[in-house]
């Protein structure tokens, strides 16, 4: 029987997206599921669920065991084929609040702050240990298994396992799967009906003629091709794209809401191409948007500072109100644009797909160093994730990309090292914090964030 092991658990809309795929697919119905997770309340919730739906969606097929606290997480491994990966180590409080709230006594402010700047820095710094706890009892009681993470950061958090452990490691990211569908909604070359249709999994992009090419790193991966019925379609969409920014820079209905996508735009105006995450996330990527000096790119470019705790608060509340609603109806399921249990099924049946993986860049993408993690497309079979040769990215792209490795391999540094230099020299190099803060305010903000988190970071020296 197969056995999927997932961490983190109480991650309860996540869980039963990914391990209701699994229910949904007929190589994975008897699968056996260890959730884990250190939170008993969450955990007990998600149980329920996935109970729920093992009953609605799948006859009882699948056996679902609990795993509660660290002294059992070896247990909960123990034998797994998969292990995939949601935790949030020190959750929305107190560590969210942290990323954000000490970086503001400084001038720093942030939207998401889960993957670059400081925030992803700190994200990764108390993240990385626990994944190596993880690793060292998967090299021990599931050494065969393959490691799913969807944890943010991603490229830190997959780097930190495929370069220090034996742990076969992929790290999967849902904005591949819509950054065609993102750039062609926007400009408008979707009607409501197909939107709706892509939306609710009726259709895919390709059944509408499109083809793609997309390869970078994490969150900025860059669409390198796009063709409609093998006609390429990238230089009406640069035009569309100019004449997008120029009527709504400045004119948003709504300033500072997630939607108007004009930071990926103007990427896409001023570099040629198209990146895979939302405005709102790139708008921390870069030295360009959020600026002190310059507060009327705020509005103009409707960039959500703090977006990221409105959403936590959010959706902290809607779940305490959706689980009220459905923890004792009879749920249904469809899958997810998860590429999870799609891997799953492949590696178990021998039916090849392809993904867009995080993996570690051995001579996929030429440009970018050898011990970076780079996004690119992956076949996917009984041999495991096996990245494409992608060759070299337009220049400008890979100095793009290399602003935000350089950070990543830092961090990566400080956490294997624990060194303190090595964070301040990933905070000196993130250009979000270099573009707005002295050296010395740096280093005192991030003496700062290891204090404030104290016990969830390691010591550092």
């Amino acid at each position: 029987m197969t056995k999927v092991t997932f961490m983190g658990a109480g991650s309860t809309v996540f869980c039963r997206n990914v391990l209701g795929d699994c229910m949904c697919r007929e190589p994975l119905k008897d699968i056996e599921i260890a959730l884990y997770d250190i939170d008993g309340q969450r955990l007990k919730e998600s149980k329920a669920i996935l109970d729920n739906l093992n009953a609605s969606i799948n006859d009882n097929r699948a056996k679902i065991k609990c795993y509660l606290g660290v002294e059992n997480r070896p247990k909960a491994l123990t034998g797994a084929d998969f292990v995939v990966n949601a935790i949030q180590v020190g959750g929305y409080e107190p560590s969210t609040v942290i990323d954000f709230e000490i970086p503001k006594k400084y001038g720093l402010r942030q939207t998401i702050a889960d993957s670059m700047g400081i925030g992803g820095i700190f994200r990764a710094l108390r993240t990385i240990p626990v994944m190596m706890d993880f690793a060292h009892d998967m090299e021990k009681v599931c050494p065969d298994a393959w490691f799913l993470n969807y944890t943010n950061p991603m490229a830190m958090l997959t780097g930190a396992m495929l370069r220090n452990t034996g742990v076969k490691t992929v790290g999967l990211c849902h904005s591949v799967q819509v950054v065609v569908l993102a750039l062609l909604s926007t400009l408008g070359q979707l009607t409501k009906e197909q939107q709706k249709d892509i939306g609710e999994g009726n259709i895919l992009i390709d059944d509408l003629g499109y083809r793609s090419l997309t390869a970078g790193i994490n969150h900025m991966a860059w669409l390198l091709k796009l063709t409609k019925d093998g006609k390429d379609i990238y230089p009406q969409m640069r035009k569309l794209a100019k004449a997008y920014v120029k009527k709504n820079r400045g004119h948003l209905e709504h300033p500072e809401v997630c939607g108007s996508d004009l930071v990926r735009l103007e990427m896409l105006n001023n570099f040629g191409y198209y990146v895979t995450e939302s405005s709102e996330h790139n708008s921390e990527y870069a030295a360009f948007w959020i600026k002190k000096n310059y507060p009327e790119l705020i509005k103009e470019y409707g960039i959500p500072l703090d977006e990221y705790p409105r959403r936590c608060v959010r959706q902290i509340e809607g779940w305490k109100k959706e689980y009220a609603e459905i923890k004792d109806k009879s749920m249904t399921h469809k899958l997810s644009r998860e590429y999870g249990s799609a891997i799953m099924e492949a590696m178990l049946t021998n039916k090849p797909i392809q993904i867009g993986g995080n993996v570690l860049n051995k001579g996929f993408i030429t440009n970018l160093p050898s011990d970076a993690v780079v996004e690119v497309p992956c076949m996917v079979d009984s041999n495991g994730v096996n990245g494409t040769v992608i060759g070299a990215l337009p220049v400008q792209c890979a100095a793009m990309n290399m602003t935000n490795i350089n950070v990543q391999l830092l961090t990566i540094e400080a956490a294997r090292t624990l060194k303190k230099d090595a964070i301040y020299q990933a905070a000196m190099l993130d250009p979000h914090c270099s573009a707005e803060l002295s050296i010395d305010d740096i280093k005192a903000m991030c003496d700062d964030l290891i204090k404030a988190h104290g016990d969830m970071l390691p010591k550092f020296k």
